[in-house]
């Protein structure tokens, strides 16, 4: 008898492959070291860019160029989802090389509550109960943190905003780019400062891509692929597995990045930051009941439907 669940199956184990890559992006990038954030900022950018041109090669899919083209508005919307996604890669890359993995884990964590919040301020969605009750546990949490620090999560914050910003601007793009096709663009509107960038750093003495050994050189290169294979699995999930199910899978990636932060890179962790990640955590399984939820919601009206009109 064939496995009635082919697709779900194969979702699922590419969802994990994403989620698991970008958990243990920070044992990538600490191998990075002594490159600062910038020089690989600029280098992820160049290199992720040539690795998609070799897979739309290989795939003939440089059509999409023409009809983009055409739509100007579009066009400009991914130069900004670009610009947030380049935010979002410098400020984790900074905290990795300067030992605040754990900040940005507890800002992926803290990602979906903003997800939800931007909807409400700039969608002008309206919250369920459930909904409400986590961004607002979620808020005590991020001022908690800030009471016990001293100061605001700037690192968590940052990383939250400028990723949920860049998820915004995919909402409002819609299904028109693949994601090979929207990285791409993204890349190719940020290759050219990305290039003065680095033969700035190059002209003042400061780059490292050939001062360190080829083994360096080739994993500054390697960021590329390293870039795009995590997405692609992404995009294979998502297109095979309930909404609902590819946001429960994404939390993977902060957990390995927690991980990675305290039992591998060596960092600390006070009681009261345990704490503040202990609210979020609340608010994030307030978040996660409410989607199942809703899921179920959606798929007992879709059932009722399909029985009536057959009845």
């Amino acid at each position: 008898m064939p496995n009635p669940y082919p697709q779900a199956t194969q979702g699922t184990v590419y969802g994990v492959g994403a989620y698991t890559i970008w958990g243990l992006f920070p044992l990538y990038f600490h191998l990075l070291i002594p490159a600062g954030a910038w020089e690989i900022l600029g280098n992820r950018i160049v290199w992720t860019l040539v690795c998609c041109l070799v897979l739309l090669a290989v795939l003939r899919q440089f059509g999409f160029v023409r009809d983009l083209l055409h739509h100007p508005r579009r066009m400009a919307a991914t130069a900004a989802a670009g610009v947030a996604i380049a935010a979002n890669w410098v400020i984790y890359v900074q905290a990795v090389v300067t030992g605040h993995v754990t900040q940005a884990s507890l800002g992926y964590f803290l990602n979906p509550l903003f997800t939800v919040a931007l909807g409400v301020l700039v969608l002008r969605e309206r919250l369920r109960p459930l909904q409400t009750t986590a961004v607002g546990v979620g808020g005590i949490a991020c001022v908690y943190l800030a009471i016990d620090d001293g100061q605001i999560p700037w690192i968590a914050v940052s990383l939250a905003l400028s990723f949920g910003t860049y998820g915004l601007i995919k909402n409002r793009i819609g299904g028109k780019l693949t994601a090979l096709q929207s990285l791409t663009t993204e890349t190719l509107f940020l290759t050219p400062p990305a290039a003065v960038m680095l033969l700035v750093l190059a002209m003042q003495g400061e780059d490292t891509f050939t001062t360190e050994g080829w083994g360096h050189t080739a994993l500054l290169m390697s960021a590329g692929v390293v870039t795009a294979i995590p997405l692609l699995l992404f995009a294979a999930a998502a297109s095979r597995i309930p909404l609902v199910s590819v946001g429960l899978l994404q939390f993977i990636t902060p957990i390995l990045q927690l991980i990675c932060g305290v039992a591998i890179l060596g960092e600390h962790l006070s009681p009261g930051r345990w704490v503040g990640f202990g609210i979020v955590w609340v608010a994030l399984l307030l978040l996660s009941v409410d989607a199942i939820r809703q899921a179920h919601r959606v798929r007992l009206v879709a059932r009722s439907s399909v029985d009536t009109t057959t009845a």
